[in-house]
Protein backbone atom coordinates (compact mmCIF):
# COMPACT_ATOMS: atom_id res chain seq x y z
CA UNK A 1 0.00 0.00 0.00
CA UNK A 2 1.60 3.47 -0.62
CA UNK A 3 1.73 5.38 2.26
CA UNK A 4 4.22 8.16 0.69
CA UNK A 5 1.18 10.33 -0.79
CA UNK A 6 2.07 10.67 -4.01
CA UNK A 7 -0.09 9.67 -6.81
CA UNK A 8 0.11 5.70 -7.59
CA UNK A 9 1.03 5.16 -11.19
CA UNK A 10 0.41 2.08 -13.01
CA UNK A 11 1.62 1.03 -16.57
CA UNK A 12 -1.74 0.39 -18.25
CA UNK A 13 -1.71 -0.84 -21.52
CA UNK A 14 -5.67 -1.01 -21.85
CA UNK A 15 -8.88 0.10 -20.52
CA UNK A 16 -11.93 -2.29 -22.10
CA UNK A 17 -15.79 -1.42 -21.41
CA UNK A 18 -18.86 -3.88 -21.41
CA UNK A 19 -16.68 -6.80 -21.09
CA UNK A 20 -18.75 -10.24 -20.84
CA UNK A 21 -16.35 -12.70 -19.73
CA UNK A 22 -13.73 -11.66 -17.67
CA UNK A 23 -15.67 -12.12 -14.82
CA UNK A 24 -19.55 -12.09 -13.72
CA UNK A 25 -22.14 -9.70 -15.11
CA UNK A 26 -20.43 -6.56 -17.38
CA UNK A 27 -17.15 -5.11 -16.48
CA UNK A 28 -14.61 -2.94 -16.72
CA UNK A 29 -10.81 -4.71 -17.64
CA UNK A 30 -7.89 -2.88 -16.81
CA UNK A 31 -5.13 -4.55 -18.66
CA UNK A 32 -1.96 -3.65 -17.22
CA UNK A 33 1.48 -3.87 -18.88
CA UNK A 34 4.19 -6.03 -17.82
CA UNK A 35 3.94 -10.14 -17.29
CA UNK A 36 6.81 -12.64 -16.16
CA UNK A 37 5.53 -15.49 -18.36
CA UNK A 38 6.09 -15.42 -22.48
CA UNK A 39 3.60 -17.90 -23.26
CA UNK A 40 4.50 -18.98 -26.71
CA UNK A 41 0.72 -18.87 -28.01
CA UNK A 42 -0.21 -15.22 -25.90
CA UNK A 43 -2.98 -13.19 -27.36
CA UNK A 44 -1.28 -10.34 -25.93
CA UNK A 45 1.76 -10.05 -26.65
CA UNK A 46 2.03 -6.29 -26.27
CA UNK A 47 1.47 -6.84 -22.56
CA UNK A 48 4.76 -8.48 -22.00
CA UNK A 49 7.29 -5.54 -21.15
CA UNK A 50 6.08 -3.08 -19.07
CA UNK A 51 7.57 -0.12 -21.37
CA UNK A 52 6.19 1.61 -24.54
CA UNK A 53 6.44 -0.23 -27.43
CA UNK A 54 5.49 1.06 -31.28
CA UNK A 55 2.98 -1.33 -32.98
CA UNK A 56 3.32 -1.11 -37.13
CA UNK A 57 0.66 -2.67 -39.36
CA UNK A 58 1.93 -2.31 -42.90
CA UNK A 59 -1.46 -3.35 -44.10
CA UNK A 60 -3.01 -0.12 -42.70
CA UNK A 61 0.21 2.24 -44.26
CA UNK A 62 -1.27 4.39 -47.51
CA UNK A 63 2.47 5.65 -47.74
CA UNK A 64 1.31 9.25 -46.79
CA UNK A 65 4.88 9.70 -45.33
CA UNK A 66 3.38 11.83 -42.72
CA UNK A 67 5.48 9.12 -39.88
CA UNK A 68 8.69 10.41 -41.84
CA UNK A 69 8.41 14.03 -41.42
CA UNK A 70 7.69 13.90 -37.95
CA UNK A 71 10.24 11.26 -36.16
CA UNK A 72 13.45 12.96 -35.37
CA UNK A 73 15.80 10.00 -35.30
CA UNK A 74 14.77 8.89 -39.23
CA UNK A 75 13.57 5.65 -38.24
CA UNK A 76 10.69 5.95 -41.11
CA UNK A 77 11.71 5.72 -44.30
CA UNK A 78 10.57 4.50 -47.61
CA UNK A 79 12.09 3.22 -50.05
CA UNK A 80 12.29 4.02 -54.11
CA UNK A 81 9.21 2.27 -54.33
CA UNK A 82 7.33 4.17 -51.65
CA UNK A 83 7.40 0.94 -49.22
CA UNK A 84 7.23 2.34 -45.64
CA UNK A 85 10.45 1.11 -43.72
CA UNK A 86 10.82 1.00 -40.19
CA UNK A 87 14.17 1.01 -38.19
CA UNK A 88 13.37 0.05 -34.74
CA UNK A 89 16.75 0.24 -33.78
CA UNK A 90 17.10 4.24 -34.09
CA UNK A 91 13.13 4.51 -32.67
CA UNK A 92 13.36 6.07 -29.20
CA UNK A 93 9.29 5.26 -28.57
CA UNK A 94 8.70 9.24 -28.65
CA UNK A 95 5.81 8.58 -30.31
CA UNK A 96 5.79 11.96 -32.59
CA UNK A 97 5.15 9.35 -34.96
CA UNK A 98 1.94 7.51 -33.84
CA UNK A 99 0.11 11.00 -33.31
CA UNK A 100 0.86 11.90 -36.96
CA UNK A 101 -0.03 9.00 -38.71
CA UNK A 102 -3.83 9.09 -39.66
CA UNK A 103 -4.58 5.66 -40.59
CA UNK A 104 -3.31 4.19 -37.38
CA UNK A 105 -0.47 2.03 -38.95
CA UNK A 106 1.50 3.38 -36.14
CA UNK A 107 0.30 3.07 -32.48
CA UNK A 108 1.97 3.39 -29.05
CA UNK A 109 1.14 0.26 -26.86
CA UNK A 110 1.10 1.37 -23.13
CA UNK A 111 0.61 4.43 -21.00
CA UNK A 112 1.08 5.48 -16.82
CA UNK A 113 -1.75 6.16 -15.65
CA UNK A 114 -2.72 7.01 -11.90
CA UNK A 115 -5.69 5.49 -9.50
CA UNK A 116 -7.69 8.39 -9.60
CA UNK A 117 -7.58 8.56 -13.47
CA UNK A 118 -8.08 5.05 -13.88
CA UNK A 119 -11.14 4.92 -11.36
CA UNK A 120 -12.87 7.76 -12.76
CA UNK A 121 -12.80 5.89 -16.03
CA UNK A 122 -14.26 2.52 -14.31
CA UNK A 123 -16.86 4.67 -12.51
CA UNK A 124 -18.63 5.91 -15.67
CA UNK A 125 -20.00 2.30 -15.86
CA UNK A 126 -21.29 2.09 -12.52
CA UNK A 127 -24.91 2.00 -13.72
CA UNK A 128 -23.93 -1.51 -15.94
CA UNK A 129 -22.56 -2.81 -12.98
CA UNK A 130 -25.50 -2.51 -11.05
CA UNK A 131 -28.51 -3.61 -13.32
CA UNK A 132 -26.13 -6.45 -14.45
CA UNK A 133 -24.07 -7.67 -10.92
CA UNK A 134 -21.03 -7.08 -12.26
CA UNK A 135 -17.27 -4.41 -12.25
CA UNK A 136 -14.61 -4.19 -12.78
CA UNK A 137 -11.42 -7.13 -13.46
CA UNK A 138 -7.67 -6.28 -13.30
CA UNK A 139 -5.68 -7.77 -15.91
CA UNK A 140 -2.97 -8.14 -17.96
CA UNK A 141 -0.05 -8.94 -18.25
CA UNK A 142 -0.07 -9.51 -14.89
CA UNK A 143 -1.25 -7.57 -12.06
CA UNK A 144 0.97 -8.91 -9.26
CA UNK A 145 3.43 -7.32 -11.49
CA UNK A 146 2.34 -3.95 -10.32
CA UNK A 147 1.64 -4.47 -7.24
CA UNK A 148 1.54 -0.80 -5.41
CA UNK A 149 -0.49 -0.30 -8.17
CA UNK A 150 -2.92 -2.78 -8.42
CA UNK A 151 -3.24 -2.80 -4.40
CA UNK A 152 -4.19 0.97 -4.41
CA UNK A 153 -6.56 0.62 -7.22
CA UNK A 154 -8.50 -2.28 -5.73
CA UNK A 155 -8.33 -0.54 -2.36
CA UNK A 156 -10.15 2.59 -4.31
CA UNK A 157 -12.78 0.33 -6.26
CA UNK A 158 -13.53 -1.43 -2.99
CA UNK A 159 -14.09 1.95 -1.05
CA UNK A 160 -16.66 2.95 -4.29
CA UNK A 161 -18.45 -0.57 -3.34
CA UNK A 162 -16.89 -2.39 -6.79
CA UNK A 163 -17.11 -5.93 -7.56
CA UNK A 164 -13.24 -6.63 -8.04
CA UNK A 165 -11.98 -9.65 -9.91
CA UNK A 166 -8.09 -10.20 -10.74
CA UNK A 167 -6.96 -12.29 -13.63
CA UNK A 168 -3.59 -13.62 -12.60
CA UNK A 169 -0.94 -16.20 -13.73
CA UNK A 170 -0.38 -17.22 -9.84
CA UNK A 171 3.35 -16.60 -10.85
CA UNK A 172 4.77 -14.19 -8.21
CA UNK A 173 5.96 -13.39 -4.81
CA UNK A 174 3.43 -15.13 -2.37
CA UNK A 175 3.22 -11.83 -0.25
CA UNK A 176 1.82 -9.94 -3.67
CA UNK A 177 -1.04 -11.90 -4.47
CA UNK A 178 -1.69 -12.57 -0.49
CA UNK A 179 -2.31 -8.41 -0.26
CA UNK A 180 -4.58 -8.50 -2.84
CA UNK A 181 -6.84 -11.21 -1.81
CA UNK A 182 -9.20 -9.15 1.06
CA UNK A 183 -9.73 -6.22 -1.76
CA UNK A 184 -10.72 -9.18 -4.64
CA UNK A 185 -13.97 -11.00 -4.89
CA UNK A 186 -13.07 -13.52 -7.07
CA UNK A 187 -9.49 -14.54 -8.53
CA UNK A 188 -9.66 -15.77 -12.51
CA UNK A 189 -6.36 -18.02 -12.14
CA UNK A 190 -4.57 -19.09 -14.94
CA UNK A 191 -3.69 -22.97 -15.66
CA UNK A 192 -1.85 -23.46 -19.00
CA UNK A 193 0.39 -26.90 -18.59
CA UNK A 194 -0.11 -29.06 -16.03
CA UNK A 195 3.38 -31.16 -17.06
CA UNK A 196 6.07 -28.76 -15.05
CA UNK A 197 8.50 -29.79 -17.85
CA UNK A 198 5.94 -28.56 -20.52
CA UNK A 199 5.33 -25.39 -18.82
CA UNK A 200 8.63 -24.58 -18.48
CA UNK A 201 9.19 -24.37 -22.38
CA UNK A 202 6.28 -22.99 -23.22
CA UNK A 203 5.70 -20.23 -20.58
CA UNK A 204 9.84 -20.27 -19.50
CA UNK A 205 8.70 -20.81 -15.80
CA UNK A 206 7.50 -23.55 -13.76
CA UNK A 207 4.16 -24.27 -12.37
CA UNK A 208 5.37 -24.85 -9.12
CA UNK A 209 4.81 -21.53 -7.61
CA UNK A 210 1.74 -20.71 -9.18
CA UNK A 211 0.23 -24.23 -7.60
CA UNK A 212 2.33 -22.83 -4.04
CA UNK A 213 -0.16 -19.75 -4.72
CA UNK A 214 -3.56 -21.15 -5.29
CA UNK A 215 -2.99 -23.67 -2.46
CA UNK A 216 -2.38 -20.02 -0.07
CA UNK A 217 -5.64 -18.85 -1.46
CA UNK A 218 -7.55 -21.57 -1.02
CA UNK A 219 -6.16 -21.71 2.63
CA UNK A 220 -7.68 -18.42 3.44
CA UNK A 221 -10.95 -19.17 1.61
CA UNK A 222 -10.82 -17.01 -1.62
CA UNK A 223 -12.96 -17.59 -4.37
CA UNK A 224 -11.18 -18.98 -7.48
CA UNK A 225 -12.06 -19.48 -11.23
CA UNK A 226 -9.54 -21.62 -13.39
CA UNK A 227 -9.22 -20.34 -15.90
CA UNK A 228 -7.88 -23.15 -18.98
CA UNK A 229 -6.55 -22.18 -22.53
CA UNK A 230 -6.72 -25.09 -25.08
CA UNK A 231 -4.00 -24.76 -27.53
CA UNK A 232 -3.74 -27.45 -30.25
CA UNK A 233 -0.32 -29.56 -30.11
CA UNK A 234 0.81 -28.25 -27.42
CA UNK A 235 -1.80 -28.68 -24.34
CA UNK A 236 -5.02 -30.11 -26.07
CA UNK A 237 -4.45 -33.56 -24.28
CA UNK A 238 -5.52 -35.94 -22.55
CA UNK A 239 -3.32 -35.68 -19.53
CA UNK A 240 -2.87 -32.14 -19.25
CA UNK A 241 -7.40 -32.57 -19.68
CA UNK A 242 -7.16 -34.56 -16.83
CA UNK A 243 -4.40 -32.09 -14.80
CA UNK A 244 -7.02 -29.46 -14.92
CA UNK A 245 -9.64 -31.69 -13.11
CA UNK A 246 -7.13 -33.43 -11.00
CA UNK A 247 -6.53 -29.28 -10.01
CA UNK A 248 -10.09 -28.30 -9.63
CA UNK A 249 -10.65 -31.31 -7.18
CA UNK A 250 -7.47 -31.04 -5.52
CA UNK A 251 -8.72 -27.36 -4.44
CA UNK A 252 -12.25 -26.84 -3.05
CA UNK A 253 -11.83 -23.19 -3.68
CA UNK A 254 -11.84 -23.55 -7.44
CA UNK A 255 -15.57 -22.96 -8.02
CA UNK A 256 -15.57 -23.12 -11.31
CA UNK A 257 -13.05 -24.28 -14.65
CA UNK A 258 -13.37 -21.67 -17.55
CA UNK A 259 -12.37 -23.43 -21.24
CA UNK A 260 -10.06 -20.74 -23.17
CA UNK A 261 -9.97 -21.98 -26.92
CA UNK A 262 -6.76 -20.92 -28.93
CA UNK A 263 -7.53 -17.84 -31.57
CA UNK A 264 -4.54 -16.41 -33.53
CA UNK A 265 -4.75 -12.66 -32.65
CA UNK A 266 -1.89 -12.23 -31.10
CA UNK A 267 0.03 -13.30 -34.30
CA UNK A 268 -0.50 -9.94 -35.83
CA UNK A 269 0.24 -8.13 -33.00
CA UNK A 270 3.83 -9.75 -32.49
CA UNK A 271 4.48 -9.23 -35.94
CA UNK A 272 3.35 -5.90 -35.74
CA UNK A 273 5.99 -4.88 -32.75
CA UNK A 274 8.75 -6.19 -34.64
CA UNK A 275 9.03 -9.60 -33.61
CA UNK A 276 8.72 -13.21 -34.36
CA UNK A 277 5.91 -15.52 -33.17
CA UNK A 278 6.81 -18.45 -31.85
CA UNK A 279 3.51 -20.33 -31.93
CA UNK A 280 2.42 -19.98 -35.91
CA UNK A 281 -1.14 -21.34 -36.03
CA UNK A 282 -3.16 -19.35 -37.84
CA UNK A 283 -6.89 -21.50 -37.07
CA UNK A 284 -9.23 -20.89 -34.84
CA UNK A 285 -9.78 -23.73 -32.38
CA UNK A 286 -12.81 -25.57 -33.82
CA UNK A 287 -15.94 -25.45 -31.19
CA UNK A 288 -16.10 -29.22 -31.29
CA UNK A 289 -12.99 -29.75 -29.83
CA UNK A 290 -13.44 -27.01 -27.43
CA UNK A 291 -17.06 -28.64 -26.35
CA UNK A 292 -15.19 -32.25 -26.38
CA UNK A 293 -12.58 -30.86 -23.84
CA UNK A 294 -15.26 -29.40 -21.87
CA UNK A 295 -17.22 -33.20 -21.68
CA UNK A 296 -14.34 -34.97 -20.81
CA UNK A 297 -13.73 -32.57 -18.33
CA UNK A 298 -16.98 -32.49 -16.54
CA UNK A 299 -17.26 -36.40 -16.20
CA UNK A 300 -14.49 -35.72 -13.72
CA UNK A 301 -15.68 -32.99 -11.72
CA UNK A 302 -18.87 -31.54 -9.96
CA UNK A 303 -18.17 -27.97 -10.70
CA UNK A 304 -19.72 -26.18 -13.85
CA UNK A 305 -17.26 -26.31 -16.86
CA UNK A 306 -17.94 -23.37 -19.43
CA UNK A 307 -16.12 -22.60 -22.95
CA UNK A 308 -15.50 -18.85 -23.48
CA UNK A 309 -17.25 -17.13 -25.98
CA UNK A 310 -20.65 -19.61 -25.79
Amino acid sequence: MNTSGAPVVGRILNIQHFCVDDGPGIRTTVFLKGCPLRCVWCHNPESHVASDEIMYRADRCVGCGACASACPNGAHTFDVEGKHLFDRLLCTKCGKCTKACLVEALETVGESKTVDEVLSDVLSDRVFYETSNGGVTISGGEPTAQPAFTESFLTACKQEGLHTCVETCGWCKPENILALAPLVDLFLLDWKLTDDTLHKQYTGVSNTLIVENLARLCEIGARVILRCPLIPDINLTEDHLDGIAALANRFSSIEQIDLEPYHPMGIGKTNALGKVAAYTNDTFLESDRAEEAKAFIEKKVSIPVTVSGK
